[in-house]
């Protein structure tokens, strides 16, 4: 491979234009042959430049509606060619092919075209083929070509040049080769993971997954673990399209825990009352609704105080002036809103490590999406747990049925539940998580820890006896056996949500009935590792 090969003759043949003129010009002002096809050549003319259409050089029109103008030996030959293989050299004079030493193609916009939702045949034209075909070809012959599929390297491209008088070098020529392959890798999981959504096929033989760089991250969860985020283009209202207005940039585990945080308080209708999510390492230390924000803040927040130090505050609503003086009060990692006033804005700017971030909009919990998990030699694909149980849903199994605020404090849990790690145990009182018991090997534990949370938080509020006493309580899966309903209930809890289904429901009802306790059941579970 030569290292230093001078840029001659560029094929540009865009979808996104941004950029195009200035860079076009640029090429155009180091003497560079300038080759294009349909929109971009006509773009190309009226900024006055010479353009010489790729139909001159094949002999062959633009046809079947554009499908076909790419796709011809001229073109292929000239991005494949060896230039210091002499058959290769003896077939270009042969068959009049010159040599093509830039290629710059963005795709056909595909993954814009199915994110608004078009129809069916209109995604299949915006799927692109001459163009994935010229990347690939350009990119194999990287020792002789550079190509650009990303409006971003317009300027990388353009100083390669200027360092190197008019050439590039192999490592850079290699570099962007590696980008193409990915975008053609992405570009292609996109469209066979439309498609198999779009014939209803859940399970297809491959499987590609595929992201684009947004940030490098100083470092994994741990200092000595490299990482990076990548958005997936889904345009899920989160973490990952939120505009940041202030503060440092996000670590990995700040955008793993906003995240979860978001995903949390988006289960709570705006329209019906404001709510607040606390999570600390993945986790709801508190949740909470109230009529304000600030008041939904508060509530969150005395769950337990200890956790909520450092944590990060997931908002359903955009952020007012009173919660943001009040959140300001203790040290925050991280706030995620719908908005923001710039009243409150200006209240988080005096707190310069604080990052602020809004979202214009809430994630649709009942949405479909994947999840995936990579293991040793594989990876764990499944559907979002979207799962719903609202009142209709609900069985009740003892004696005693809820009071109608119980039951309102009872779905309340239910929600928090599916956002807590199993075991889960999450005690709720008005509207607000008074315990949360998470992670635990064993669901006993997680309602004694829950429990014992919520009296080491009545004691530093002053309070005369735990939250917990009066509480409803959920619990993500069954209780197998009697001995986890009867510490909840030992905490003072007064009814129950489970899903049911163990061998030994009956004991547990018996249990429950014995203990005077109304129980519920969902026939629902929600296991989140």
């Amino acid at each position: 491979m030569t290292d230093l090969v001078p840029l001659r003759r560029a094929l540009i043949s865009v979808s996104d234009k941004t950029g195009l003129i200035d860079f076009a010009k640029a090429l155009d002002a180091r003497g560079v042959e300038l080759l294009s096809t349909g929109g971009t050549a006509k773009a190309l003319r009226d900024a006055g430049l010479a353009v010489k259409d790729v139909s001159e050089i094949t002999g062959f029109p633009e046809m079947m509606d554009g499908r076909v103008k790419t796709l011809h030996p001229k073109v292929h030959g000239g991005l494949l060619a060896l230039r210091d293989n002499p058959e290769h050299v003896a077939a270009m004079d042969a068959h009049g092919i010159g040599a093509i030493d830039l290629l710059v193609v963005n795709l056909y916009p595909f993954e814009a075209t199915v994110a608004k939702g078009a129809a069916y045949d209109d995604c299949i034209e915006n799927i692109d083929i001459g163009g994935p075909a010229m990347i690939r070809a350009a990119a194999k012959n990287h020792g002789f070509v550079s190509v650009v599929v990303d409006v971003e390297d317009y300027d990388a491209l353009l100083a390669e040049l200027a360092a190197n008088d008019g050439a590039t070098g192999l490592g850079f020529r290699q570099k962007l080769a590696q980008t193409a392959y990915a975008r053609t890798g992405a570009y292609d999981a996109a469209v066979s993971n439309w498609m198999a959504g779009a014939i209803g096929e859940t399970t297809p033989r491959y499987r590609s997954f595929s992201g684009k760089l947004a940030q490098t991250l100083r470092y994994g969860e741990n200092p000595h673990q490299q990482a990076a985020f990548y958005t997936d283009g889904t345009n899920r209202p989160g973490v990952a399209t939120a505009v940041q207005h202030q503060g440092k940039e996000l670590s990995y585990n700040n955008i793993n825990d906003t995240d979860a945080a978001f995903e949390l308080v988006a289960e709570f209708d705006p329209a019906e009352s404001a709510a607040c999510a606390i999570i600390k390492h993945a986790n709801p230390c508190g949740v909470a609704k109230g009529a304000t924000l600030v008041e939904a803040y508060k509530a969150a927040f005395d769950c337990d105080r200890t956790s909520a130090f450092g944590g990060i505050i997931a908002l359903n609503q955009p952020l007012d002036a009173d919660t943001a003086r009040e959140i300001s009060g203790i040290f925050t990692e991280v706030v995620i809103a719908p908005g923001a006033s710039d009243e409150a804005k200006e209240i988080f700017a005096a707190k310069k490590n604080l990052r602020l971030l809004t979202t214009e909009g809430l994630p649709n919990v009942l949405e479909g999406g994947q999840t995936v998990r990579q293991v040793a030699g594989g990876l764990l694909v499944q559907n979002k747990d979207a799962g719903f149980v609202g009142m209709d849903d609900l069985k009740v199994v003892t004696k005693k049925a809820p009071t109608p605020e119980q039951m309102r404090d009872l779905l309340f849990a239910w929600k928090v539940a599916k956002h807590v790690k199993s075991n889960a145990i999450v005690y709720v009182k008005d509207n607000a998580t008074v315990g949360v018991g998470a992670g635990q090997m064993s669901r006993v534990d997680s309602a004694l820890i829950a429990a014992k949370k919520a009296e080491r938080m009545a004691e530093a509020l002053g309070l005369p006896q735990p939250l917990t006493i009066g509480s409803a309580v959920a619990s993500d899966a069954f209780f197998p056996f009697p001995d986890g309903l009867l510490e909840a209930a030992a905490a003072g809890a007064t009814c129950v949500i489970q899903p049911g289904g163990s061998m030994r429901d009956n004991e547990v009802i018996a249990a429950a009935d014995e203990a005077g306790l109304a129980m519920v059941f969902t026939g629902m579970r929600h296991f989140r590792h």
